[in-house]
C-alpha cells in the first residue's frame, strides 16, 4: 500500500534524531523536514559528526549536545535504547520530553526471539519497525506500532556487469558479530565457492576491507551474485542496495528475506547450505541467468523500496503523530 500525502504531511517539521546508522539516516533525511543531530567530539556511538562518505543535505544541522535544550523542535526520533532510556533526560528539557516521539527499531528482538518486551513507551509515541517480520516478533502490546520498510535512492539504471565469476558479501564486523550474522556460514561456503567480503573489519576474515558508501553499488555490481549469510537480523540495507544495482540475492531462508526473494526469479534462499552452494555454482556458470535474476531483483526493489514510497510512509506517520499530539490523543 502506498500512503497518500495530506496537507498535514507537508508541514515542515523540526526533528531531533541521532546518528546511529549512516545509510539509514541519509535515507531518512531525504524527507522534506529539518533535522537536528546531536554531536560530541570524538567517535562516541550516536554522537559522531556526519562524515564525507555520503552527500548530506542542507536540511541537517549538527548541534553540540549541550545546546540541544535550546532547539525549537516538533518531534523526536529515537534510534537506540540508550538514547531513549537515559540520554534523553540529560539532553532534553521537560517540554521537549513531551514532544511527539518515534522510536525506530532496526533489529529483531534479543535475547529471546519471541518473548522480548520492547522498552519504548511514550504518551505521544509511535514504534516504527523496518520489517514486518520484526514487528511480528517484538512484544510491544502497549504502544502504537507501524512498519516502514527501507527506502533508498536507486541508481538510474542497472549497474550489473557480473564480470567477476564470484559472489560478494557485505557485512560490517562479521567475525566479531559471529553466528548471528553468519560468520561461520560465510567461512564454510567461501571454502567451496569463490566469495569476497567487504565491510568494516572484513580483513579479519581475509576480506577486502571497507568500501566508501557511494562506491559500494558500482563495486558490487561487478560480481555475479550477492550472498547474505545472516541467520538472525533485520533486512540489511546492503541487500536492498544490491538488488537496486541489479544483483540476484542468495541467502538463508530466514527473517524478512523470504518475503523479498523468490527462488528462481530474483535469487535463491534455502536453509541448507549445500543447496546454496549449488545455486552459487549455477550463477557462476550461467552469467545470463544471473543477469535475468538480477534484473527481476532490481524491478522488485524499485517498486517496493523506492525512496518515494519511503518518504510517503514517513510523512504519513509524522503527520499522524503531530496531529494526534495537537489533539492530545494517540491511537
Amino acid at each position: 500500500m502506498r500512503w497518500q500525502q495530506t496537507s498535514e504531511s507537508r508541514r515542515r517539521l523540526r526533528i531531533l534524531t541521532w546518528h546511529v546508522h549512516g545509510n539509514y539516516l541519509h535515507a531518512l533525511t531525504q524527507l522534506p523536514h529539518d533535522f537536528v543531530i546531536p554531536v560530541l567530539p570524538g567517535t562516541m556511538a550516536g554522537y559522531s559528526r556526519l562524515g564525507p562518505a555520503l552527500p548530506w543535505g542542507r536540511n541537517i544541522r549538527q548541534v553540540p549536545v549541550q545546546q540541544i535544550h535550546e532547539q525549537e523542535l516538533d518531534c523526536v526520533i529515537y534510534q537506540s535504547r540508550r538514547a531513549f532510556e537515559s540520554e534523553r533526560y540529560r539532553l532534553l528539557t521537560p517540554e521537549q520530553l513531551k514532544l511527539p516521539s518515534i522510536y525506530i527499531e532496526h533489529n529483531p528482538p534479543e535475547p529471546h526471539p519471541t518473548d522480548t518486551v520492547h522498552w519504548f513507551h511514550h504518551d505521544m509515541g509511535v514504534l516504527i519497525h523496518v520489517t514486518h517480520h520484526n514487528a511480528l516478533m517484538w512484544d510491544a502490546p502497549a504502544v502504537t506500532t507501524r512498519v516502514i520498510e527501507h527506502g533508498l535512492v536507486a541508481p538510474p539504471v542497472s549497474l550489473f556487469t557480473g564480470e567477476l565469476p564470484r559472489g560478494i558479501t557485505v557485512v560490517n564486523h562479521l567475525r566479531q558479530r559471529g553466528r548471528r550474522v553468519g560468520a561461520d556460514i560465510y567461512q564454510q561456503l567461501a571454502r567451496q565457492v569463490p566469495l569476497d567480503l567487504i565491510g568494516m573489519a572484513s580483513e579479519d576474515l581475509d576480506g577486502l576491507g571497507e568500501i566508501p558508501n557511494q562506491d559500494v553499488p558500482g563495486f558490487i555490481a561487478r560480481y555475479r551474485f550477492f550472498f547474505s549469510p545472516v541467520r538472525y537480523a533485520s533486512l540489511g540495507l546492503s541487500v536492498v542496495e544490491a538488488m537496486m544495482a541489479g544483483l540476484p540475492v542468495v541467502g538463508l531462508a530466514v527473517t524478512e528475506l523470504p518475503n523479498v526473494i523468490t527462488n528462481g526469479v530474483n535469487g535463491w534462499l534455502d536453509s541448507r547450505p549445500d543447496r546454496l552452494v549449488d545455486c552459487m555454482r549455477q550463477l557462476i556458470a550461467e552469467p545470463e541467468t544471473a543477469r535475468q535474476w538480477g534484473q527481476a531483483a532490481r524491478e522488485l526493489a524499485l517498486s517496493r523500496f523506492s525512496i518515494g514510497r519511503f518518504i510517503d510512509d514517513w510523512n504519513h506517520v509524522l503527520a499522524e503523530a503531530t496531529r494526534q499530539a495537537d489533539s492530545g490523543v494517540m491511537a
